[in-house]
């Protein structure tokens, strides 16, 4: 089994509209922004990578940790942020004395699909206000037996 960026574009824009739910990764039924990255790597690999533990909307500023770029770590590879290209997920800190708590996966140069709370899974503008708060860029990795 192996796949494309083509087919990570394809899965990731599968997802558009499926309305947002925080911890869910339901491709038409609910997902966060995590809960999308999930359901595409599931898509990819045929099994969940790990499953999360409970986690709640606030949970990157009460501990201080870099768990999303940690797990970001154990499972894609690192790419950095000059060599970026659709298919590759990226990671977001809203602010930078906070830790990473937000992703999506680059769809064209222009655009990434995410899921944000209040609104369901959408393709939207990749413009500046979304570059300067990248904290990590990631590749999905082939499947591995």
């Amino acid at each position: 089994m192996s796949f494309t960026p083509d087919d990570i574009i394809a899965e990731a824009r599968a997802w558009i509209g499926t309305p947002y739910h925080h911890q869910a990764s339901l491709i038409g039924v609910g997902a966060d922004c995590l809960g999308l990255v999930r359901g595409v790597w599931r898509t990819l690999h045929g099994r969940d990578a790990e499953v999360p533990p409970a986690y709640s909307r606030d949970w990157a500023e009460a501990t201080g940790e870099e768990t999303l770029l940690s797990a970001a770590s154990r499972h894609l590879s690192a790419v950095a942020v000059d060599d970026m290209q659709p298919g590759h997920v990226l990671i977001f800190r809203f602010r930078p004395d906070l830790p990473a708590k937000h992703a999506g996966i680059l769809v064209t140069p222009a655009t990434f699909v995410h899921a944000m709370e209040g609104a369901a899974a959408a393709e939207v503008p990749f413009g500046p206000w979304w570059r300067r708060r990248i904290a990590g860029v990631f590749a999905f990795n082939p499947p591995t037996n």
